[in-house]
């Protein structure tokens, strides 16, 4: 096994990564925390500052706030097809800072919406811009390290996710009770305008970029011989189980992780059966601790799945037994739904965040390892559609399932569907062995 370099100047692109990706929430997220602001949810309605918000009326936002969310994911999947595409023949750092501008765009514009079709509107654009980011990032990270620090990699700027959210709990409700529910989304939304300007003039491949030494840039191509830029169609990838393991992982676990996202903020602010609700004050630190959990487990099980591999573990076993571990971690997050306690539903909730962004971390590096790096992100946009299409599905029945049953039903959906996604994904690919070359159509250009 070679011994990785002095230079680590790889490490510093996960940094970068890891910075777009917390920007990237942050857009993302802010709708979650403004949707239980009363004011926000009486303009959406069409009511008056004056009008009384009913049950009625409560019940018929979350049914809105539900179709919002699931224009968002349509267009996040439609979004992931052609981003894809495009960060493959374009390259990424053009891909990325084209999404970037997007999504940021989408975030400001959120600030002047005034009826829910009009939300749909701005937030689908935001989905559609933001389907950049993780193709964008596997591509990267596929790109600048060797397959065995790759799963690191991933956890480490996968980690922005959670980064992300945090700062969203703790700057928006501040924003919002001290300066209105419309500074919350433009002051966010400026932040990609930086990040932009960033990522242009900081990235560059490994073998253009002055910074990197020999040594290291040995060692970033060292298990990789795929270095021919290849074309490969969508349909050709279709065409391997490969793909359709890493789609389904996605397809089921995805919108678990988007569940979280929307709807935990109103989750704590009107489940009946906590003995204690959040508001706009007092969210800052539950979501503090949950996010804080889970950057730890996206840490620590791409940590756990390398440290693995580097004991002689085959992928194979390394990255399915830890996918266990995450599922199995998940599975008693059913009963906060049912808990009185505050305190046990947000440790039950921190458990299953993080074992889910253990398991996200090692399932972006399915893409890396079993595809030509030239590919990679093609096929994360076709995981990454699939992923948007079960949330859609999920996003859009959510806001009925909630004020019809509550929320169980939807965190017994959470509990088993990890479990189920690794079954399907040992059934399709016992052994996850990389695509042999020559069975991919490979057009140089």
């Amino acid at each position: 096994m070679q011994i990785a370099p002095s230079g680590n100047y790889r490490w510093r692109i996960v940094t970068l990564l890891f910075i777009a990706t917390t920007i990237n929430y942050i857009d993302r997220q802010v709708l979650s925390f403004t949707m239980t602001d009363e004011l926000f949810r009486k303009d959406m309605l069409g009511l008056g500052p004056a009008d009384a918000l009913t049950p009625e009326a409560i019940d018929r936002f979350k049914v809105d706030y539900g179709e919002v969310d699931a224009a968002f994911k349509l267009a996040y999947a439609l979004g992931f097809l052609f981003i894809g595409w495009l960060i493959d023949k374009i390259g990424t750092k053009r891909g990325f800072s084209l999404g970037i501008l997007i999504w940021s765009v989408a975030g400001v514009a959120t600030s002047f919406v005034g009826s829910m079709t009009t939300l749909k509107m701005a937030r689908a654009l935001l989905g559609f811009g933001e389907s950049a980011n993780f193709p964008s990032a596997v591509k990267t990270v596929a790109e600048w390290f060797p397959r065995r620090e790759r799963s690191f990699a991933s956890g480490l700027f996968n980690a922005g996710t959670n980064v992300g959210i945090i700062l969203t709990a703790l700057l928006v409700p501040y924003l919002i009770t001290h300066y209105g529910w419309r500074s919350s989304f433009f002051i966010t939304g400026i932040l990609g305008f930086g990040l932009f300007v960033f990522w242009w003039f900081t990235y560059s491949s490994p073998r253009t970029n002055r910074k990197v030494s020999h040594d290291e840039l040995a060692y970033i191509q060292s298990d990789s011989g795929d270095t021919t830029a290849l074309k490969v169609s969508w349909g050709k990838l279709l065409g391997f189980k490969q793909t359709w393991a890493f789609a389904i992982g996605k397809f089921l676990s995805d919108p678990i992780w988007w569940f979280y996202m929307s709807w935990l903020p109103d989750f704590f602010n009107s489940n009946e059966a906590l003995d204690r609700k959040l508001d706009l004050k007092s969210f800052g630190i539950p979501f503090l601790i949950i996010y804080v959990v889970s950057d730890a487990g996206s840490v620590f099980f791409g940590w756990l799945t390398t440290q693995l591999m580097h004991r002689g573990w085959s992928a194979n076993r390394a990255r399915k037994t830890t996918m266990l571990i995450c599922a199995l971690c998940v599975v008693p997050i059913f009963t906060a739904a049912q808990t009185s306690s505050l305190t046990i539903a947000i440790g039950l909730i921190s458990l299953a965040t993080a074992a889910h962004q253990g398991w996200s971390a090692n399932m972006y590096t399915f893409a890396s390892d079993l595809f030509p790096r030239s590919a990679v992100a093609s096929v994360t946009g076709i995981g990454g559609m699939f992923g948007a299409v079960g949330g859609i599905l999920l996003a859009y029945w959510s806001g009925r399932i909630i004020t019809n049953f509550g929320y169980l039903p939807l965190f017994v959906i959470a509990s088993c569907s990890y479990l189920l996604a690794l079954a399907i994904i040992h059934l399709i690919l016992p052994k996850l062995e990389p695509v042999p070359a020559e069975e991919i159509e490979e057009v140089r250009v």
